[in-house]
């Protein structure tokens, strides 16, 4: 019954996990986009160390955020295949720390009037589109937001779960089996040695005795 609760508690942490991951790889792509319109409007990449133009912060906040979702899921899932200590621990941590930085951000937002100030003047321009965006769409980003975050608690408990039911167990070796095996040795008949001296007499017989009777 808790290997069957464990297999499924796996296959659902994997599940959770890949949204997560979906989620990165689509801030990549976007991080990508943003890049390629950089290039096309500066003619430069923003990598480049002797732009004249100050860095693209919101291109890199993206870029790295789509990195760190990746990660986590790439960390969720050798934890949910492997079921080990030490991989649930790491990707517990990775997913608390996450979800501190998201509930900092939106703190922030929510109770800081002017939280546009907190944030440096992006040359990209992106930043301002996208925060257009989401004052269009207000509802929908939220609902999304939430959704995300939803997806990372529950992972979370998941990755809780897993690790309190432990380990998978090794059912292939022999000493498992030697308990139920013990009474079963103990009800068996008593093993005889073979006689080595078969036909001469017993052991416990003097010499003399049995050469009396070899010679009879």
């Amino acid at each position: 019954m808790v290997r069957v609760l464990r297999s499924c508690i796996q296959s659902i942490l994997k599940l959770v996990n890949s949204v997560i991951g979906m989620a990165g790889l689509a801030m990549i792509l976007y991080s990508a986009w943003m890049i390629r319109v950089w290039q096309r409007q500066m003619g430069e990449l923003p990598f480049d160390h002797d732009s004249d133009y100050p860095p693209p912060w919101f291109i890199y906040t993206f870029l790295g955020l789509g990195v760190m979702f990746c990660a986590i899921t790439c960390s969720g899932h050798v934890a949910a295949e492997t079921a080990n200590g030490c991989c649930l621990y790491l990707y517990m941590v990775f997913v608390v720390l996450l979800i501190m930085l998201e509930a900092a951000v939106s703190v922030d937002v929510f109770l800081n009037k002017d939280w546009e100030k907190d944030f440096p003047k992006d040359p990209s321009g992106n930043f301002d589109q996208f925060r257009n965006f989401i004052r269009t769409n207000y509802e929908m980003c939220k609902w999304v937001g939430l959704s995300l975050v939803s997806v990372q608690g529950l992972s979370l408990l998941l990755a809780m779960i897993l690790k309190a039911l432990g380990p998978h167990q090794c059912y292939d070796s022999d000493d498992e089996y030697g308990p139920e095996r013990v009474p079963l040795l103990k009800n068996a008949p008593p093993q005889y040695a073979v006689d080595q001296g078969y036909g001469h007499g017993s052991k416990n017989e003097p010499w003399g005795w049995v050469s009396d009777k070899t010679n009879r």
